[in-house]
């Protein structure tokens, strides 16, 4: 089988998910790794046996002919590695969320297209099997049509998460707070079950963490194309953490839904996925009882996978097959815009108290 010469920007915390990740698939030929910290590249180098550290990304690509690239870097840089990527034609795998403006996001999806390549945003939570079971149930009809999506966060960060790296908590660096770095992948699934919004409403706050800029509370109301309504309560202020859930109720009456995280979300290099994704909510007639089913097929298997490990593998892999058998990736970078338009309506709307119409124009 071919493989494909992959390379990382961005040796942090998320990089060493991708790192494991790309030295294992069969997939993956595993070749370099680039870092503004020509230290920190050579040590993650020689971690993860790849010969080639690197500080310039362009450098990268010409030297050791990278076909894809997992972008691993804070979000404002995205669209500057994306571009140089795609230049190189280079396959791109961002880190969530897309980007942290619209702007890049239009730049870069530009870039992808211009340079003939692939782009692709992480949202390797669509690949709990509890998330892909709602996702197929509501596809088949199971539900009727979705009439009401909610997404609740109840999490928690505490000073020592805002101080492990330079870049967070601060508007330029990071972009935004909780909607921003938290809560992409639940707004990814949220639209992704309801379909395409029309209206997002909202406001945000900071509440409980003084000492760092952006937001770590939102809330918002949606109405999709649909007809159906929708709503968002995320937070990073409780402690320690409670639950993170996605809910659809449909118009026949059946409900299904995801806790996707147990306690705080897990921070990649920093903590590990405790407890399994689960349905928690499953009313569609005749099936009421495969709750319980669900429940005990996808404890048995969270005991068998590092679950940290194992979803960013599984997207990392339908990125590569997509480049090998020339198709779309499951998460496109057309996707990965609409999780940010969703988050910029929110600060959109709280900052102009008003209501704001989908699709979102760059500002």
């Amino acid at each position: 089988m071919r493989k494909v010469r992959t390379a990382i920007i961005g040796c942090g915390k998320v990089g060493h998910l991708h790192a494991a990740a790309l030295q294992e698939l069969p997939e993956s030929d595993f070749a370099a790794v680039c870092d503004s910290s020509a230290e920190r590249a050579k040590s993650f180098a020689a971690q993860y046996g790849t010969p080639a550290p690197f500080t310039d990304p362009e450098e990268m690509f010409r030297a050791v002919g990278v076909e894809a690239v997992m972008l691993c870097t804070p979000h404002p840089l995205h669209a500057e590695h994306t571009i140089v990527a795609a230049g190189c034609g280079v396959h791109t795998l961002v880190e969530k969320p897309l980007a942290a403006s619209l702007a890049d996001c239009d730049r870069m999806i530009a870039a992808a297209k211009r340079g003939g390549v692939k782009l692709g945003v992480v949202s390797q939570r669509r690949f709990f099997e509890p998330v892909a079971r709602m996702k197929a149930a509501i596809g088949a009809g199971k539900i009727g049509k979705p009439i009401l999506g909610t997404f609740l966060m109840l999490s928690w960060r505490d000073a020592a998460y805002y101080a492990s790296d330079p870049w967070r908590g601060k508007w330029d660096t990071e972009g935004g707070g909780v909607l921003v770095n938290q809560s992409p992948h639940q707004l990814d699934m949220l639209q992704w079950f309801m379909g395409p919004i029309e209206e997002i409403s909202g406001y945000w706050a900071n509440l409980t963490h003084p000492f760092v800029e952006v937001e770590d509370t939102a809330v918002a109301s949606i109405r999709f194309r649909n007809g159906g309504l929708g709503s968002i309560v995320t937070s990073l202020s409780q402690k320690p953490g409670i639950y993170t859930k996605v809910h659809v109720h449909g118009s026949n009456g059946a409900s299904v839904g995801v806790q996707t995280d147990s306690g705080a979300t897990f921070v990649a290099g920093m903590s590990e996925i405790a407890d399994p994704p689960l349905n928690d909510v499953w009313t569609i007639p005749g099936e009421e009882h495969l709750l319980k089913e669900f429940e005990a097929e996808d404890r048995a298997r969270f005991r068998q996978i590092n679950a940290t490990r194992h979803y960013h593998a599984l997207q990392i892999r339908d990125f590569l097959r997509a480049i090998l058998d020339d198709r779309a990736p499951s998460v496109t970078g057309e996707e990965g815009r609409v999780v940010v338009e969703m988050f910029q309506a929110i600060y959109r709307s709280n900052r102009d108290r008003c209501p704001v119409k989908l699709p979102l124009e760059a500002e």
